[in-house]
């Protein structure tokens, strides 16, 4: 038994030591291994071989003891990080501006004292470079009531603007700047090939010049979606925006600015955000292929040419069914179109025989349930000078007659 343990820890020992020689040659080895990584960054780096920049360390005094033991550790590291988000960013922020909204021309307070300051911000896109002329698009909401108005450029530049035109139903406005400190123009997307869970990025000034020029990623979370409005803010109804769904986060001071796609391009401008306390990540932007036309018509005409009937209207649905049938005539079942509470002389209605009272239920076989729908097909399904034929009740009795639709001259 004695003979059996001696070779025992003789074999250990041997083990043992072996095992030890393995482990300091490892750790040598890791040791001369990181040396030579470490000595090679910077020649790595000025040859391109890194995604960053390597600098020597600019605080320590040259000709120090410790230059060529140190140097390889205090090396300031500076990433170059690039990728598609990063890339569309460079291309649209600086088209990007913010907007000044002012309605006094005190520069510290009014009559009664109060302070003043800009009645609002915004933001806004430019979009189109002409000469010493520059165009910005942003909301009809953004500039409202301004007596002036002001672009901030993305490095802080300040240029008085000129509003050229806007359009409450589109909420979109149009402003005119001087061009010689504008670098950037937003190019145009294609709103109509987004695809849901596409990714995308809103820009814009969210609560004022504090966070200009900020940028938030989502993606999008609905196409042709449609958002009642009341644009004269009386309870009712009047039209249904047709805008996008994202769910970048698009806060107050984001109006008017730009949601861009991963190549850059210009697919929205932002318009609105449902606020309310169980509601989260729901951004709206209007499609900028449905935007295009009306900007083409407040950078031309100040005005976006509509066709024109001439009629103020109301909903049959807002009118108590006993004036339904005492007043309008209708028959039981015809619960739904429109009224025509006005005709205005020599318009097109008037001109195709339309009368206060009427009821229009179709318009070129297209059925008209409520106000809503009747702008929709005027404005978006119709052009100036164009025939439209029109059905309608009129004392019980359903009718049809035809409207030449003209410009609206008021």
């Amino acid at each position: 038994m004695g003979y059996y343990d001696d070779h025992s820890q003789e074999r250990y020992q041997k083990k043992n030591g072996s095992s030890r020689g393995y482990l300091f040659s490892s750790i040598v080895g890791a040791i001369i291994g990181a040396m030579l990584v470490v000595l090679l960054i910077p020649t790595l780096s000025n040859q391109g071989f890194l995604p960053y920049n390597v600098q020597p360390n600019q605080n320590q005094p040259a000709g120090s003891n410790n230059d060529n033991q140190n140097n390889f550790i205090q090396q300031q590291v500076s990433y170059d990080v690039q990728t598609d988000t990063t890339k569309a960013i460079d291309k649209a922020a600086d088209a990007v501006v913010g907007i000044n909204n002012i309605q006094t021309s005190n520069f510290w307070y009014d009559e009664s004292g109060d302070n003043q300051g800009p009645a609002g911000t915004g933001s806004g896109v430019i979009y189109k470079k002409d000469g010493n002329k520059a165009y910005v698009v942003t909301n009809q909401h953004v500039v409202e009531g301004a007596t002036h108005l002001e672009v901030t450029l993305n490095d802080g530049t300040k240029i008085p603007a000129k509003l050229l035109g806007g359009d409450v139903w589109t909420d979109l406005a149009v402003l005119e700047i001087d061009a010689d400190k504008v670098e950037k123009v937003a190019e145009f997307g294609d709103s109509d090939a987004l695809k849901m869970g596409e990714p995308v990025m809103a820009i814009g000034n969210p609560l004022g010049a504090t966070f200009s020029g900020s940028v938030t990623q989502g993606i999008i979370s609905g196409i042709n979606r449609t958002i009642p409005v009341d644009i004269n803010q009386d309870g009712i109804m009047d039209w249904n925006a047709e805008v996008l769904q994202t769910d970048a986060a698009i806060n107050p001071g984001n109006s008017g600015g730009a949601l861009i796609n991963i190549a850059g391009q210009l697919i929205g401008i932002n318009s609105m955000k449902i606020a309310q306390s169980a509601v989260e990540g729901i951004g709206l932007s209007i499609p900028i292929n449905y935007a295009r036309p009306i900007i083409n018509d407040l950078e031309q005409f100040g005005v976006v040419k509509r066709p024109y009937m001439g009629v103020d209207l109301k909903s049959v649905a807002e009118i108590p069914g006993y004036y339904q049938e005492e007043a309008l005539k209708l028959p039981r079942d015809i619960t739904y179109g429109v009224a025509l509470r006005q005709v205005m002389p020599n318009s097109p209605a008037a001109q195709a025989g339309l009368r206060e009272l009427d009821v229009i239920v179709e318009m070129d076989g297209e059925k008209i349930h409520d106000v809503i729908d009747l702008r929709k097909h005027l404005y978006q399904e119709t052009k100036i000078g164009d025939k439209m034929e029109i059905k309608f009740y009129r004392e019980g009795k359903l009718q049809t007659t035809t409207i030449t639709l003209a410009e609206d001259q008021s």
